[in-house]
């Protein structure tokens, strides 16, 4: 590819993407990869029950509002618990529609990290991504981390319900059964995409069938009687202040943290992309569809919960989980332990799911040179043609968070507090590049087939979801207890800040020389991976030909 080549025009562009193979088979998906300038290196393996089912299980639905349900019942009371979540709900359609049409745009392992890119004006690429692809891989690596946490905390949870609140929970113990688990996730991604698929293709039917459950069985055993009225369920009887300082409208917007922590890392689906069938159409669809589901479904969960939640001083109980009290109450010891298995169980699948995606995201970066590792984890085993290395380096590092819990509770929750932020702002950088630089020269996006068009459709889409995050984080900030002390300070906004500032000291000192953007890995004349000022250039017809006749 020659350097100096200028940029083709917008329309030749389009054209040209639109002309090369066909979206329903492989090859299709393989075109379009190779016009964003990378060879495939996977197996397509993700059928579309198989995507969706995976779009749904990273959110974790039913597991995911057990673990965060304290948040918005002990802090805001019951009608933040139901308003803030589909407010909340509302605000990721937005958010999940918009990185749905830039994965469909750039369907690559490196989701969003790639396409903020290819978003920006050549000079600002490697800056750009830079940050964008450390905030990704930062974000989903400690989201897997505090995900696996959680589960060991669930599980341990139900040991004290069954023992009667006759158990003493360790930090030793804590620590030991999340290191058991995370290796237990490393080993199982292990396997070749063909058995991830099948394993995941599952996934979707545990989850909500799990929530059914539950909300029917709750709706079976609450006495009519000892249901909430309507008023403390949507009303001012629901608002109960529990923050020890903070005023009603804070304490009530601090039920958005359960909602905004479920429905998040929506691009987890894009970093399997590259093993996905008709990636452009199914990876975007199943974001969508994911979003829309568990904002709805989890708005019903939810509002079963309260109403059959019984009095709020009882909460959270010996087992420190409200949710898990609010089974028991109802269903009794057996009954809540036996769903609380399958809640488990779901929490699990989003771990499986989570480190699959952040293993997509290290190889994705490492192949583009933005680790300091000469390219080692972007590589594909040839056993099982999946990411291995990558897979135990997110393994081994994700191991390190939970660490801390033997030293300090604060200090492990001041590093999980980061997960939200930290992916939320990588979601919304380049969003917020495709329409800023929508008329540069150098930026070409050609829409994929999710589009939400350059009308007001897609004006408001995109608006809405960066200033919505804007003000999320800014709640994600706040310390939820007054007064603030050393164990009730929020961490998450100067460790998200010092992330940032540590990663722009890093690019300066030295990722500048080895890093210049998402680089094309595809072999010259010679065999050799292309080097370009510009690699991920859309490329001449002669260059197709000849890597696809390479690949082939």
């Amino acid at each position: 590819m020659s350097p100096s080549r200028p940029l083709p025009e917008k329309k030749d562009a389009q054209a040209d993407t639109r002309s090369i193979g066909d979206s329903s088979d492989d090859s299709g998906d393989d075109n379009k990869l190779l016009e964003i300038g990378y060879v495939p290196s996977f197996k397509r393996e993700f059928s579309n029950l198989a995507t969706i089912s995976f779009a749904f299980s990273i959110m974790g639905l039913c597991s995911s509002v057990a673990t965060t349900f304290n948040s918005p019942m002990l802090l805001g009371g019951p009608a933040s618990v139901t308003w803030c979540w589909i407010l909340g709900a509302t605000m990721c359609f937005t958010l999940g529609a918009s990185i749905a049409e830039i994965v469909s745009a750039f369907p690559t392992c490196g989701g969003l990290y790639t396409a903020s890119a290819q978003l920006v004006p050549k000079r600002q690429r490697p800056i750009v991504g830079w940050v964008v692809g450390w905030l990704n891989i930062l974000g989903q690596i400690l989201g897997l981390s505090s995900t696996e946490f959680g589960l060991a905390n669930m599980i341990w949870a139900a040991v004290t319900v069954g023992k009667n609140d006759n158990f003493e929970i360790t930090p030793g113990k804590q620590v030991g059964l999340f290191v058991g688990l995370l290796v237990l996730h490393g080993i199982l991604n292990c396997l070749a995409t063909r058995q991830l698929a099948r394993l995941t293709t599952g996934f979707v039917f545990v989850n909500l069938g799990a929530t059914f459950l539950i909300i029917i069985v709750l709706l079976a055993t609450t006495p009519r009687s000892e249901m909430h009225s309507a008023a403390y369920v949507f009303g001012s009887e629901g608002i109960v202040n529990q923050t020890g300082g903070w005023n009603d409208g804070i304490a009530f917007l601090f039920g958005l943290l359960s909602v905004q922590w479920t429905m998040t890392d929506y691009d987890a689906t894009a970093h399997i992309s590259e093993e996905v069938k008709r990636a452009a159409y199914a990876a975007p669809s199943a974001i969508f569809i994911a979003v829309i589901g568990t904002g709805l479904i989890g708005w019903l969960l939810n509002i079963v919960v309260v109403i059959c939640s019984g009095p709020i001083e009882n909460l959270p109980g010996a087992s420190g989980s409200a949710f898990l009290e609010i089974m028991t109450l109802r269903m009794g010891k057996t009954g809540a332990l036996i769903l609380w298995a399958f809640v488990c169980l779901t929490a699990f699948f989003v771990c499986q799911t989570a480190l699959q995606a952040a293993s997509r995201t290290v190889y994705a970066f490492s192949r583009d040179k933005g680790l300091p590792d000469g390219g080692y984890f972007g590589h594909i085993s040839s056993w099982t043609q999946t990411p291995l290395r990558a897979i135990w380096f997110v393994t081994l590092i994700g191991i390190l968070p939970g660490l801390l819990d033997l030293a300090s509770s604060i200090a492990v929750n001041a590093i999980f507090a980061m997960t939200a932020m930290a992916l939320d702002l990588s979601y919304i950088i380049p969003i917020f590049c495709r329409r800023w630089y929508r008329n540069h020269p150098e930026v070409q996006f050609v829409p994929g087939p999710f589009y939400m068009g350059d009308g007001f459709l897609g004006w408001a889409a995109n608006i809405i979801c960066v200033l919505w995050t804007l003000f999320v984080c800014v709640i994600f900030a706040l310390p939820t207890v007054l007064p603030v002390t050393g164990q009730t300070m929020n961490y998450a906004a100067p460790i998200t800040g010092g992330v940032i500032l540590l990663s722009l000291v890093w690019y300066a000192i030295g990722g500048h020389r080895h890093y210049k953007g998402p680089a094309s890995n595809k072999p010259d004349a010679d065999g050799k991976e292309e080097a370009s000022d510009d690699p991920l250039a859309l490329p001449h017809d002669s260059e197709k030909a000849q890597v696809q006749a390479q690949v082939v």
